[in-house]
This record gives C-alpha cells, structure tokens and sequence, in this order.
C-alpha cells in the first residue's frame, strides 16, 4: 500500500547537511525531497530502551529533524547487553539524558526533546499531538494498548515493534489507512501468561533487527516511499533465520477503530492488562512476607519449605539459601502439588513476586491455606540480605 509523504519538505538542506546524507540523496527515492521531508520531521520514541536504542540512534542519523524521547527510568547494567545507546559511564544516569547525549553525538543537527516521565493517560495525548509519528518500543501491554488507543483517537501512525527471547514482531498501526494494534491483539493475554524480557530473557542483537526495521518503515512513512507494513505483520525468528508476514485486516468490530467504537476515550490500562490476577491478589492479601521475615524464620529453624518457581537458568544465575526449584508451570498443570510436603509451611518466591502470586493462588485453592509468598522475590533478598549476590 503506497501511502502520501506524512510530512512536507523542509525549505532546504545546508551544505554541511548535503554532505553528511550525501549516500541518501543520491538514492533516487529519496533524493533532496525526502531529505528534505526527514529534516522537518517531528518523531516521537516511546522509550529509550532495546527497542528505542537502535531506533533513536538510526533516525538521528537518517536525518530527522526532531526526536522526541519519553522515559523515565535509570540506566541499569543489566541494560547494557542491549541498550546499545549507553554505556558504562551512564550507569545510574537518566535514560533520557543519556540517549540524548548519543543522539546528539551521532548528529549535532538534530533537536532532541525529552519527555522524563511515565506515559499514561493524562499525559499521553499531550505529548503525541506535537509529533508527526510515533516509534513504539514499549515492552508491557498497559502501555501499548495505552500508545495505540492514543494514536488512533489523535489519528497518527505508529510504528509498532516487540521482541522476546529469539522473536521479534514489527508492523505499521495507522487506523485511518489499515488496521490498529487492537485489530490485531482485541485483548491482552492473561495477567502472568506472557513473560516479559526481564523473565524470559531476550538476545541483544534482536533489538538491532527489529528496531532497524521500525526506523526503515518510519522513513518510508515520512518520505512517501515504498509499501510500509500497514496491515502486514513481519515476524522474525532469529534461531532459524526466518522472516515470515501474516496479513492483518481491519476489524470492523474493533473496540477503538471499528465502525462502532466502545472505547472513545482513554481507560484505565493498568486495570484493563492487570499485573496479576484478581485470584493471585486476593492470595496474596495478608499472605505476603518480606525478605527479611523470611530470613528470621530460616534463622530460627521454622517449619518452611522454601519454593522457587522461576526457571532453571534463572535459578543458576541466583538462589535463596535451601530453596528447591519448582518452575510455575509445574503448578499450574497440577505436576506439582502432590510432592509438596503436608507438614511444613510452603513460602514461594519468584524474581520479583509476580509469578509466586500466582502459584500461591494455586496452592490456597489446593488447601494450602497457610503457603505465603516473598514480596520482592529473588530481588529483595538480595537487595536486603545478601547484596554480594548478583541479580538480573
């Protein structure tokens, strides 16, 4: 689908411009014109992370005129493997900030506008409505369904990308031309289903793929050039070095782009997506102890069984002292239950309390009336008890 340029033409490129994107314009399409449309550009990245690393570091140097970028967190070690974007050096600095400085390190001409708080719905239309497009590369459902219903309520594109483990996803989402993110996912797994890259993990260079894909569909969008992925989903599986496309369609009975819409203003995501279940937070209501009560009662020689449930390879990476693995899924096929043992206090854990809460949901409708589990997981021990310990 060949689609008008989203932007108009800058009035001109400087000489120092026409040398530095010398390989773009000699490109027949894309030229002095498309330049030119790049550099009056205004385009928005929704986080400065895996995804919005190679995204944000390719569109300043395609050229565009404006980057805006919105995150709020603190760059992490644990980022680095992926977050190609910063360093060393910024380790406990602004993501914001630091993705700025290698913005405008890769190009000086750029205008780099930074947005250093959490996207939600009382902020979200604001924020979109001084951009031309959006660059997606949020990894949690709240805020993507919050991005999408935005981006269709405020009628923008966006370029939309996912990655986990080996797989990654990417299409265009643009209501008035094809299909929207809700077209394709109408609703949001169940709340623990789906791990997120800091449970299952993700390949670094992924990240690269999938966000090289998002800039390339951004500057055919904003240069009027090629077939972008509107109602087209591109899967990528880097184990087997295959890319495949799925065709999307537009749902007529889409909740926010259909022909009769239910949702005309934005909603409670967090709700809508749900951390946990509703059974997982009324068993962990008065049934959730702290790292440091757990550490007073193996002290003090208590009755407890302590249960892991994450993964073998999280498991190796770090431990609680005497806790035996026994991953969620074990539980939630019924596997495991019939070796707990009857005459000791079952305490679950988890990396951070997501998934124990779930199984602990699981053993209470078992009659396991008196199992717990650790609020903070893996990560609270550490962080409170056993700090020489390495986390991820």
């Amino acid at each position: 689908m060949s689609l008008p340029p989203l932007v108009e033409p800058a009035a001109e490129l400087t000489v120092d411009e026409v040398r530095r994107y010398s390989r773009h314009l000699i490109i027949p399409d894309v030229g002095m014109d498309g330049q030119k449309r790049l550099k009056n550009a205004k385009v928005l990245c929704v986080g400065a992370g895996g995804l919005g690393s190679p995204a944000l570091m390719y569109l300043a140097a395609a050229g565009v005129g404006t980057l805006g970028i919105v995150e709020f967190d603190e760059v992490d070690e644990s980022n680095l493997q992926r977050q190609i974007i910063h360093s060393q050096a910024d380790i406990g600095r602004s993501k914001a900030e630091s993705a700025k400085d290698s913005v405008l390190g890769i190009n000086p001409y750029v205008n780099v506008v930074l947005h250093e708080e959490r996207l939600e719905a009382d902020n979200v239309m604001e924020i979109f409505a001084q951009y031309d497009l959006i660059v997606d590369g949020t990894d949690n459902f709240a805020t993507r369904y919050l991005v999408n219903d935005a981006a269709v309520l405020l009628n923008k594109p966006y370029v939309w990308g996912s990655i986990y483990r080996f797989d990654g996803q990417a299409s265009v989402f643009w209501s008035e031309h094809g299909p929207c993110y809700r077209c394709l996912y109408p609703e949001p797994p169940p709340p623990g289903m789906v791990p997120s890259c800091a449970e299952g993990g993700v390949l670094g260079v992924l990240c690269a793929s999938i966000g090289s894909i998002q800039v390339n569909e951004a500057i055919k969008l904003l240069a009027g050039i090629g077939d972008p992925l509107v109602g087209r989903l591109m899967i990528y599986d880097a184990l087997e070095m295959q890319y495949r496309q799925v065709k999307v369609r537009k749902d007529p009975n889409c909740a926010v782009c259909g022909e009769n819409p239910t949702v005309t203003e934005l909603i409670d995501y967090e709700a809508f997506c749900g951390v946990v279940s509703e059974e997982a937070q009324e068993a962990a209501a008065g049934a959730t102890i702290t790292p440091k009560q757990l550490k007073e009662w193996i002290d003090g020689d208590e009755k407890i069984e302590i249960i892991d449930v994450r993964e073998l390879n999280e498991y190796e990476i770090v431990s609680i002292p005497g806790a035996k693995l026994i991953p969620k899924n074990e539980f939630l096929m019924g596997t495991a239950l019939q070796d707990l043992p009857q005459d000791r206090r079952i305490v679950l854990h988890c990396k951070t309390g997501v998934r124990s809460a779930e199984v602990l949901a699981v053993l209470k409708s078992a009659g396991f009336a008196d199992a717990v589990h650790v609020g903070g997981g893996v990560i609270g021990w550490v962080n409170q008890i056993e700090p020489e310990k390495p986390v991820y």
